[in-house]
């Protein structure tokens, strides 16, 4: 006898819809929430506003989307904000002083022009990532340790490049090219911030990595069964380290943009940073079980958290408050992800009985 096709009515309507609304959670917390902004904040639909709003979700995005890579492989990295401080402050002494070669007996230093100072800028990010995944795999070292280590050892490493003082003045130079360098950080193309451009292909570049690559399909592969990914064939190690280092580079990105919007680096730039990125990418389905997550999704995540966190600060609420919402909302995002997934286990269950039932 043939198995015949289980009909929708095998699912209530009522689970059924519930199902709907914890997968699309994401999409109705940002109407939530644009909504009750744009009735209570004064100036929240302004085109100043909007501005302003873009370029702080293009920084939430940038960590958000390497965030989301790794939190897939069933890991955490708390370094980023640290990565952001330090890769500042590189960028700021780049074009303050460039490298020093007096202790190889030269008289002279090497200067950069902006894209040099940024792509060196890039490779320190991707270094301390590279670190991260290395003590992961290699040592068999627990993520949030190894990631909370070079939590303390980056911020460290920023505090002492200038013993704890701004890099101010970062315009560039004209001599050596690096003039420029405040165009990446304020610069707009088209009407729109340079750096939401930088969003963009980043985000492409991403989304077609983990849909359209087998690189991706590893990556999803590792978060759902590490052990069964191993397996078939999956070198999984290599697969963790480079998670780790693209969550590098999109930090350093960061750090990059805001020395070069603000014209100064300061040390402790990025404080909290990675509660942020880790808000959005589980606010946007990323399940902190691994195995499961969309670059989109996330991207949607990183415009709630970015107009909550303007829209609160419209409204005059402190940055205490503003801490504490986000770290509620991280909690409330993990909790109906874990009710998403007992509710699919029970439909597929539910199916399955179904199924058995008509053959």
């Amino acid at each position: 006898m043939t198995a015949a096709p289980v009909s929708a009515s095998a699912i209530s309507p009522g689970t059924s819809a519930l199902l709907f609304l914890l997968r699309a959670r994401t999409f109705v917390a940002l109407i939530l929430v644009f909504t009750y902004f744009a009735v209570m904040a004064p100036n929240f639909l302004s085109l100043a506003n909007a501005v302003i709003i873009s370029k702080h979700v293009a920084l939430n995005a940038f960590l958000a989307i390497g965030m989301t890579f790794v939190i897939i492989t069933g890991g955490i990295d708390l370094s980023v904000g640290s990565i952001v401080g330090l890769c500042g402050m590189v960028a700021g002494w780049l074009v303050i002083n460039g490298i020093d070669l007096g202790v190889l007996g030269i008289g002279y230093s090497i200067q950069f022009n902006s894209l040099e100072v940024a792509v060196l800028t890039v490779i320190v990010g991707m270094f301390v990532g590279l670190i991260n995944g290395l003590l992961i795999t290699r040592l068999n070292v627990a993520p949030f340790i190894a990631t909370l280590g070079t939590l303390y050892v980056a911020r460290g490493a920023a505090l002492l490049s200038s013993g704890g003082r701004t890099f101010p003045n970062l315009q560039g130079n004209a001599d050596y090219g690096s003039d420029s360098f405040p165009f990446i950080g304020s610069g707009t193309v088209f009407g729109l911030p340079f750096m939401v451009w930088m969003l963009i292909v980043v985000a492409l570049v991403a989304a077609y990595l983990a849909n359209r690559t087998p690189l991706g399909r590893h990556i999803y592969a590792v978060g759902g069964n590490e052990r069964g990914a191993a397996l078939s064939g999956v070198k999984v190690n290599q697969v963790k380290i480079f998670v780790y280092v693209f969550s590098g580079f999109c930090a350093a990105l960061v750090g990059v943009i805001i020395a070069s919007q603000l014209q100064a680096a300061h040390p402790a730039t990025g404080e909290t940073f990675e509660l942020n990125a880790i808000a959005a990418a589980v606010l946007g389905g990323t399940s902190m079980a691994g195995g499961r997550g969309r670059i989109g999704g996330t991207i949607v995540g990183a415009f709630v958290i970015g107009i909550l966190s303007d829209g609160l600060i419209m409204m005059g609420v402190s940055s205490f408050w503003q801490t504490v919402i986000k770290g509620l909302v991280i909690i409330a995002a993990v909790v109906i992800d874990q009710a998403q997934s007992k509710l699919q286990a029970r439909v597929a269950l539910q199916q399955e009985a179904a199924a058995s039932r008509a053959a």
